[in-house]
């Protein structure tokens, strides 16, 4: 069964990092006629308020501001935005906790910002514990990265999480009337062959029981870079990765991969929770 989303929450803190994410999840609410929800977190707590209340209020006026801006350029895309201001120590606990408020199946966050542990090499931290945290799939937008309209790479490595990774395709696919490729990465000589094209022709089957369209392959090599080469060989400016995988030839999902993968690539990475 395909996985269709229904509610959209952008989490954004207004920052240049932000823009990928601010246009793409405008564009999905626009394609697929949502209405969009949208957070943004604003670090605060008791002592800031009281030893700086002129820093604090500024802090919440500019973000309600770009919460403005961002619901004026919405209603010219047809879009109704429903966004809120969320006061907190920690920005991600903030939007984690929105979306289970807000039962939202879908999160779109930028790939990193200015500061954090992985914002060199990897996502940012923010996203990365949203990632972690977050009660539904998570749509990770680069800066630079605008809503996809080529095609689909679905990573599979038999696992649980790569099932659901599957239906979350299906269901983009169908909604955007793009194709998807399957590919299982064998990332050592002893992996199974046999068994990564069973994984291969299994997700394959899943997308086109569903309706859409669909081929797949195995590769090897670093699973990660084998994820970014069959999107770049495909022309895919989709990714679809599960959160977490198993052992042996699951070690395609496991969460490094799923990170290495969103860190890395020019395009939007989808990344589904089991």
């Amino acid at each position: 069964m395909a996985t269709s989303y229904n509610r959209l929450l952008l989490a954004s803190e207004g920052t240049e990092f932000d823009v990928g994410a601010e246009r793409v999840a405008v564009d999905l609410a626009e394609q697929w006629q949502l209405r969009l929800l949208a957070v943004i977190p604003v670090v605060s707590n008791p002592e800031f308020e009281v030893v700086a209340p002129q820093l604090a209020e500024r802090a919440e006026a500019a973000a309600a501001s770009h919460l403005e801006r961002l619901r004026a350029v919405a209603s010219q895309r047809g879009v109704e935005l429903d966004g809120t201001v969320r006061l907190g120590e920690t920005p991600y606990l903030e939007i984690v906790a929105e979306a289970r408020e807000r039962n939202a199946d879908l999160i779109v966050l930028r790939r990193r910002g200015k500061r954090g542990f992985l914002a060199n090499l990897l996502v940012g931290a923010m996203t990365h514990t949203v990632i972690g945290h977050a009660p539904c799939d998570v749509l990770i937008v680069p800066r630079a990265a605008r809503m996809w309209s080529r095609g689909i790479v679905l990573a599979t490595d038999g696992s649980v999480h790569s099932a659901r990774a599957a239906e979350a395709a299906a269901g983009v696919a169908l909604r955007s009337s793009l194709p998807v490729t399957v590919v299982c990465v064998l990332a050592h000589p002893q992996d199974d062959r046999g068994r990564a094209m069973a994984n291969v022709e299994a997700a394959t089957a899943l997308l086109r029981t569903a309706g859409a369209r669909a081929d797949g392959r195995t590769a090897e090599g670093k699973p990660h870079e084998a994820i970014l080469d069959a999107a770049r060989g495909a022309h895919a400016d989709l990714i679809v990765v599960g959160r977490r995988g198993l052992g042996g030839v699951e070690r395609l999902l496991l969460g490094s991969t799923s990170e290495r993968v969103s860190g890395f690539a020019d395009c939007a990475v989808l990344i589904v929770r089991a």
